[in-house]
């Protein structure tokens, strides 16, 4: 069974990329042999992120449909045909055992080229709420690894599989990094920690929050590891002037900031929700309302159920933020039941059950 080949499609966003990273590695563990191929669209993030992971990738010409009319909406169907035809040539090619998707828009084509062509496919459904591209690839594929609950709604029952987002293996274990994230920081260790993550991209609301509440913050004896993310990293830059702030563009030791942090306010896309049930911290949610099916309240939702984090929406923060975070960073009894009980909804073995599923399919 050593040398096996895999293509890997997913992309757009660190949640598409990162977990399509995250099996690469295991299958790379447990067959030393194979070769792996990535697939994405070919102006996204996943053209930089796949290669410095070491992988190779080919970009499609792809992109997603947008909600109002627009010139990439008009070129989507010779997009769509381009990138099919690209896809059945990289699968003729490259002869793959299986292909696996985990989201994104290169992932439609490819997945759909693999399955026509009789290769066995797998998706991996991050979210509570599956989008457009899984929804359409779900009838031909032979397993859909999920992550949350009540997912028969929208695919064949018996092709579900419960195994929960695959995350990055250096969180597993941040309780033992504390001392050294901090001194990594240049922090105090005698001041609790806020980390604000804005997503892979950044986000602008939760950045005009942090900047207008940043005194009042500050007040509170907390410092702050910022992720205000690339677009907006020139506009708050001298933020991190001040004492007790640190502002980053981008993330490069997730394991460390997690460390470092003992309160987080993050969106909630499912990747970073996967980490933070890891990582065992409170938090604070603000979905992104400009994302499709409002994935990330519904993500956020399923874990304030379990009263496993706090939510507030984006048109909330003016009036409660202050009350709310308030409330959470003067509470150490409510901190530690949150970090608790998101804690029990962690999936630990998530990336070695996917890669379970795939061998399976392998041997039939």
């Amino acid at each position: 069974m050593s040398n096996k080949k895999f293509i890997l499609s997913g992309g757009g966003t660190g949640g598409h990329i990162y977990p399509a990273i995250a099996i690469a590695n295991e299958l790379k563990a447990r067959f030393p042999e194979s070769e792996i191929l990535f697939v994405g669209a070919s102006d996204k993030m996943e053209m930089q992120k796949v290669p410095q992971a070491g992988y190779k990738i080919i970009g499609l010409w792809i992109t997603g449909i947008q909600r109002r009319l627009t010139l990439d909406n008009a070129m989507f169907p010779f997009k769509l045909i381009s990138s099919l035809w690209k896809s059945r040539k990289i699968v003729k090619d490259f002869r793959p055992d299986v292909v696996i998707g985990t989201g994104g828009f290169a992932s439609g084509p490819l997945l759909r080229a693999a399955s026509a062509m009789g290769v066995p496919t797998v998706i991996q459904e991050q979210n509570s709420y599956p989008g457009i591209t899984n929804k359409w690839l779900a009838e031909k594929a032979k397993r859909i690894c999920v992550a949350y609950d009540g997912l028969e709604r929208f695919f064949p029952k018996e092709k579900i599989v419960f195994t929960g987002n695959p995350v990055r293996q250096d969180i597993l274990d941040v309780d033992n990094l504390r001392q050294d994230a901090i001194g990594a920081f240049g922090l105090d260790p005698n001041k609790k920690t806020l980390l604000v993550l804005g997503g892979s991209l950044g986000s602008r609301r939760i950045n005009q929050l942090i900047a207008k509440e940043l005194a009042w913050l500050l007040a509170r004896d907390i410092q702050l590891i910022w992720q205000c993310g690339k677009f907006y990293f020139e506009e708050y830059r001298h933020y991190g002037d001040k004492e007790n702030v640190k502002v980053l563009s981008f993330i490069d030791r997730m394991d460390f900031v997690y460390a470092a942090a003992d309160v987080v306010i993050s969106r909630s896309g499912a990747s970073s929700v996967s980490e933070l049930c890891i990582v065992g911290k409170p938090v604070l949610f603000i979905p992104s309302p400009n994302v499709a099916e409002d994935h990330q309240a519904k993500n956020a939702r399923a874990i304030v159920d379990k009263g496993g984090a706090l939510m507030l929406k984006e048109a909330q923060l003016d009036t409660q933020f202050q009350n709310v975070f308030g409330d959470l960073i003067s509470n150490t009894e409510k901190q530690l039941r949150l970090g608790e009980n998101i804690k029990k909804l962690a999936k630990v073995n998530a990336t070695k059950d996917i890669v379970d599923e795939i061998e399976k399919l392998l041997k039939k």
